[in-house]
Order: C-alpha cells, then sequence, then structure tokens
C-alpha cells in the first residue's frame, strides 16, 4: 500500500445545465493535474444543482453525461469523484457519486437521504444501501455523500472496510451555525473512523433557491485526530492537501476506537 496520495477539493457551483457543468469539471481537473494530485474531488449535484427538477437530468451510468466524465478523466490521466443523478424506483432518481479515471469506475449510492430543515430528498431520490472502499493508487478510500457525514456508523464501517481517507462530497444547506456544524462535523467523522476526512462542499452561490440544500463553501480536510489540514472560505476555489496514509496505522494503534467499539 502506497503511504501518501496528493488530493484535490473542487470548491464550485454548479449550474442547471449538466453541459456547462462538465466544462466546469474539465477546468478544475485539470487545475488538480497541474498541482500534481492523483484524485479531484468535486462536490454532490455537480450534473445539475439543486433547487429545479432533477428527475429530467438522471442518466444511467452508462449514458453520455457519465461517459463525458470518464473521458475527461482518461484525457487528464487523474481520478474524478462527481455527483450524479442516475434513474431509481418509483420514479425517482439515485444521488450518485460517479468514481472514474486511472483504472477506476466505481458509483455510490447516497444512503442518508436529508429530510430535514424543511427540505424531503426523500420525495425526489431514493436511498443506497452499500457502502463502499476502493483502492486509488494504493490507498483504501470510502465515500460517503452530504448528510452521510451526520452519521457515524457509516463512517465507522467504512474504517472497518479498510478506508484510510473518507471523501464527502456535499451540497450542503445554508442557515444558523451551519458552517460550524459542517466543519465540526467533518473533524469528528475523522476522529471515529481514525481516517482521514476530505469533506469538499459547493461553494456559496450568488442567490438561493428556497429551501434546496446549495451549499455553503468551508471545505475541510481533517487528520485521523481531528487536525484541520486544509480549509477553503465560502468563495470558489481548490484545495489541494498531502495525506500521509502511515498516520492512520499509527493512530489506530495507539487509539484502536474502530477495536475497542462495543455494538448494542
Amino acid at each position: 500500500m502506497r503511504t501518501s496520495i496528493r488530493i484535490s477539493l473542487a470548491q464550485v457551483t454548479s449550474g442547471t445545465q449538466p453541459q456547462d457543468n462538465l466544462k466546469i469539471i474539465e477546468t478544475h481537473a485539470r487545475a488538480a493535474k497541474e498541482a500534481g494530485s492523483s484524485l479531484v474531488v468535486f462536490p454532490e449535484a455537480m450534473m445539475r444543482c439543486f433547487g429545479g427538477p432533477i428527475r429530467g437530468v438522471a442518466e444511467p451510468l452508462d449514458g453520455p453525461w457519465a461517459d463525458a466524465v470518464r473521458e475527461i478523466a482518461r484525457a487528464i490521466d487523474i481520478t474524478v469523484v462527481a455527483g450524479m443523478f442516475t434513474p431509481a424506483d418509483e420514479g425517482r432518481v439515485a444521488n450518485t457519486l460517479l468514481i472514474t479515471g486511472r483504472g477506476i469506475d466505481a458509483h455510490y449510492n447516497k444512503i442518508h437521504l436529508f429530510d430535514a430543515f424543511g427540505f424531503a430528498e426523500s420525495d425526489t431520490v431514493a436511498p443506497g444501501s452499500d457502502p463502499l472502499v476502493l483502492d486509488v493508487d494504493g490507498v483504501g478510500i470510502g465515500f460517503a455523500t452530504c448528510y452521510d457525514i451526520r452519521f457515524p456508523a457509516l463512517f465507522q464501517k467504512l474504517g472497518d472496510l479498510g478506508a484510510q481517507l473518507i471523501v464527502v462530497p456535499a451540497s450542503w444547506g445554508s442557515g444558523p451555525g451551519k458552517v460550524e456544524q459542517w466543519s465540526l462535523l467533518a473533524r469528528a467523522r475523522a476522529l471515529d473512523s481514525t481516517a482521514f476526512v476530505a469533506a469538499c462542499d459547493q461553494a456559496e452561490p450568488e442567490e438561493a433557491a428556497g429551501t434546496a440544500p446549495l451549499g455553503v463553501g468551508h471545505s475541510v480536510v481533517s487528520s485521523p485526530t481531528g487536525e484541520v489540514l486544509g480549509e477553503l472560505d465560502a468563495t470558489p476555489g481548490l484545495l489541494t492537501v498531502d495525506i500521509e496514509t502511515s498516520i492512520v496505522d499509527a493512530v489506530r494503534t495507539k487509539l484502536p476506537v474502530l477495536e475497542n467499539r462495543r455494538q448494542f
């Protein structure tokens, strides 16, 4: 297993047109590659922002939008993580992370749906059920999406499955205390899983859209001991951080919370 990986978090604002959002992905994937990263993480809902109809833009994983992301990743030679929507049951969609590039082609469907703060994601989105950990350039990487970050058990499960780094694309809703909660939750989940957590949010938009969660920015990377290794403000930006995975083994030896925890 490798002991280090350089990653970039692309804190951007997706729009309503999937084709325009592909241009955003390409531009920032190239910037991440130029920064020396082998993995670039984009926010949730990169295919189309929340605040409008998402059923109409949903495409299968072998559809043209996902294929275009694959081609971007292939051409730039970087692994891309980007949020999209795929068809699901009962006329709903799945809130899907596409992970592609450098020999990887996988996906994760968001497990915990955001039925909170006056927004009902479950009206239009079907929940996923399966945690995902992948070997990316020799590093065990787990995946979660936005509201998932409030649920420690998922992050502990990802740690059990070998995750040394957990990435969390999000479109985090604004409101009193929400920025503080976002940063705190990222650090707490790192402590729960004794893994690095890289949480990539949409930048704060210029205009709100009702109760739809859009973004507050403040993408952040936390170490397994809760140390903030890098953080952005609310505006668009690219956060690049070196992840030293040997730290995970050291922390888990000294503080084996995954091993010591009991089930109730």
